[in-house]
């Protein structure tokens, strides 16, 4: 207990601690007031407006802005795919890798673009070095850069009035990655590579085994069917492993901005698990704080750009009490362990481990605290990075990861639509409290009216539409049913899980479940790409309407939205919400896995 509490406040003190000077260096970035430390790179800013037509001075109207938005993601998606279906005549391909799949190449290139990472293949033996890091990190950065442009445009409608434009797209976004994320991903690579994480253009290398490990396989005809004897039964044949290979590859540069963009898309398969993405305490420390560092800057930034900074307190103020509630739970629920060793009868050593907590899919290098500290700040963010196995958590520790992609991830939330998200809860807060009490809701000095709401609601009741859909169709078709290998409520949880993460833009999975097949694939596609930009395009509208809103003076009867009041209005109504909207389906996954667990005592 003396270790988490430790652990946990040394995180929270340190994000908290920078969450000020963050949110001030990006308020003056945005606004174009760049502090002395980066002005010499606003030459290379002004050289990239010329090159590519860009009037940096000439704002947008929203539509103009939503257009910008897709038709920049709509490119990305075109590149990655191409550069995936002709990696291997492409060069920094050591390994000599083939074309991916169409339905893959399609899957991952909407992925990577809509900052979600879902990885339904392994990156060491699929993916060129080239495919990933022109394709797959360059969009960490560009697709991170989307989402901190589109808040900053929510929030200019809240700071602005009477006018019809909420910035420029293009300008927004190229500040969002000169100054911010490649400052911030240039030091941290840095940082990584001195801690161990490799970073070069090697091929992988072949290590001798001080064992020999051998093993059965199916024996193999001249076409690559397995063979079977006259009776019918598989022949097999006995392998014999002497060596392990290796990989190789630019790791840290793109570990650095996988965390920081709230990305999670993984160099290798096993992602900030595998000791060349996640070797030490220290680089597993950085990786969390760099998950959340811009989301809690942000709240600042809202604060400073609306002309209170004790609203972006209130707003962190929100985010941390959910996750610091998220945590115990998902804490308590693996510190516990699983019942079921100690009602087997299994023998006593099993049984102590058992008894201090479930350890079972975790790196030992982390332990309990650190790996369920990980998967709630992941799952918190839109991230989806991992340092241990999801699908191994007890029900309840499954559920928290779970359930706060299923919030939309505003729990801090990944860079720019974790904010977004939550201030459309905030409208959403102010429109309960004024029909409570009679009054027309305002907030920030704006009157909500009947079209915000409407937007607001399309943003709240389109991920579950999706969610709930993409997962009822799985499991009543063939195509999904065959990639379920758990049985019970634990293959429908995988199921659920699967298209929550790829909804809420977060990539990370219950991994028990085969999902690189052309259902899943183009399934979750689908998802990712309308759980992208059916947000993005209300949240857009929502800002057009503020800005051009009268901001009316504060009187006795506005409601103050900087006090713990309205906290806890804004937190009580985020839990209400995804209580309502998600509750029954995860009754038929974690909590019947859970009673199905305790039931054995």
């Amino acid at each position: 207990m003396i270790n988490l509490f430790i652990q946990v406040s040394l995180y929270l003190g340190v994000l908290l601690a920078l969450a000020k000077p963050m949110g001030y260096y990006m308020a003056r970035v945005y606004e174009g007031k760049l502090p002395v430390f980066v002005r010499w790179l606003a030459p290379v800013e002004n050289l990239f407006y010329r090159l590519c037509g860009v009037d940096s001075k000439q704002e947008m109207r929203w539509t103009h802005y939503a257009l910008a938005v897709l038709w920049f993601s709509l490119l990305g998606v075109l590149v990655v795919y191409l550069l995936q279906r002709l990696q291997g005549m492409l060069p920094l391909n050591p390994q000599g890798l083939g074309a991916v799949t169409p339905d893959s190449a399609l899957n991952t290139a909407l992925s990577f673009v809509t900052n979600t990472n879902w990885q339904g293949y392994v990156g060491e033996t699929t993916m060129s070095y080239l495919t990933q890091m022109a394709g797959l990190s360059v969009q960490n950065f560009f697709s991170a850069a989307t989402g901190m442009a589109v808040v900053i445009a929510l929030i200019r409608g809240f700071a602005r009035h009477t006018t019809e434009t909420i910035g420029n797209f293009w300008v927004d976004m190229t500040r969002s990655t000169l100054y911010i994320l490649l400052p911030l991903s240039t030091v941290l690579a840095l940082v990584l590579v001195g801690q161990g994480v490799v970073q070069n253009f090697s091929a992988y290398e072949k290590a001798t085994l001080t064992e020999s490990v051998g093993y059965e396989q199916p024996k193999l005809d001249a076409s690559g069917s397995p063979m079977k004897d006259a009776a019918g039964n598989a022949v097999t044949e006995k392998v014999i492993v002497t060596e392990q290979t290796i990989a190789m590859g630019p790791v840290a540069s793109q570990e650095a901005i996988k965390q920081i963009g709230t990305n999670g898309g993984g160099f290798f398969n096993a992602n900030s698990a595998h000791p060349f993405e996640n070797p030490t305490p220290f680089s597993n420390f950085l990786a969390m704080l760099a998950i959340f560092i811009i989301p809690a800057g942000l709240c600042y930034t809202f604060g400073s750009m609306v002309g209170d900074t004790r609203q972006g307190w209130a707003i962190l103020a929100s985010m941390t009490l959910l996750f610091v509630g998220f945590l115990a739970v998902t804490e308590y629920a693996e510190q516990q362990g699983n019942p079921a060793f100690t009602a087997l009868g299994v023998d006593q050593a099993v049984s102590a481990t058992q008894s201090g907590g479930n350890m079972e899919g975790k790196e030992m290098r982390f332990g309990i605290v650190n790996s369920a500290l990980f998967a709630t700040i992941t799952t918190a963010a839109s991230c989806g990075a991992v340092n241990s196995m999801h699908d191994s958590y007890t029900p309840l520790g499954g559920l928290v990861p779970l359930a706060q992609i299923q919030l939309s991830e505003v729990v801090f939330g990944g860079v720019g639509s974790g904010l977004y998200g939550m201030l459309v809860y905030a409208v959403i807060a102010v429109f309960l409290a004024g029909l409570m009490i009679g009054r027309t809701p305002d907030y920030l000095g704006k009157k909500i009216e009947a079209f915000d709401i409407k937007m607001a609601s399309l943003v709240i009741l389109i991920p579950p539409l999706i969610i709930l859909g993409g997962t009822a169709l799985a499991v009543m078709l063939t195509a999904g049913k065959s990639g379920i290998y758990n049985p019970g409520a634990h293959g429908f949880s995988e199921v659920l899980y699967a298209f929550t993460s790829a909804v809420g833009n977060n990539g990370s999975a219950f991994a028990g479940i085969s999902a690189n097949t052309p259902f899943y694939n183009s399934a979750l596609g689908f998802a990712v790409w309308f759980g992208r930009f059916w947000l993005m395009i209300p949240v857009l509208a929502l800002a057009g309407s503020l800005a051009g809103k009268k901001r009316m003076p504060a009187s006795v009867g506005s409601m103050a939205t900087h006090t713990p009041l309205f906290v806890w209005l804004l937190i009580g109504t985020v839990l209400l919400v995804g209580a309502l909207t998600f509750v029954p389906a995860l009754a038929l996954g974690p909590v019947i896995e859970h009673l199905n667990m305790i039931s054995v005592h």
